[in-house]
């Protein structure tokens, strides 16, 4: 997973990379500074960040290590499994407001699962 540059060297289409489209969106939106919630891996690795940062200027946000493994254990451990508790909204979204005075000005749903918490 999470290999754009392995797949596009070994196909002759066009493939598409999440980060990249999510910038374009987010360009058009006016949007420039997003705090990124999603698995560990999506919140540490280059793959997605570097990607924002480096190919299109943007500086994600994400949360500290306790936050990081709130999410991420939320995320595998419960809405993996289809689990979907009021207090692991509540955690996100108190992640979220730890973060928002840090200039955030969007929320990227790092995370197909994500979308189950929050909309």
């Amino acid at each position: 997973m999470h290999k754009h540059g392995e797949v596009q060297s070994a196909v002759h289409v066009p493939v598409l990379h999440i980060a990249d489209v999510t910038a374009v969106a987010m360009k058009q939106k006016g949007c420039a500074h997003p705090i990124l919630l999603g698995t560990r891996y999506t919140m540490e690795q280059p793959f997605y960040l570097g990607r924002l940062a480096k190919a299109h200027g943007i500086q994600a946000i994400v949360p500290d290590e306790a936050g990081k493994t709130a999410v991420h254990r939320i995320i595998y451990e419960g809405l993996c499994r289809g689990i979907i508790k009021p207090e692991s909204k509540a955690v996100f979204l108190a992640e979220i407001d730890k973060l928002l005075p840090e200039g955030a000005d969007s929320i990227i749903l790092g995370c197909t699962e994500v979308g189950m918490l929050l909309s």
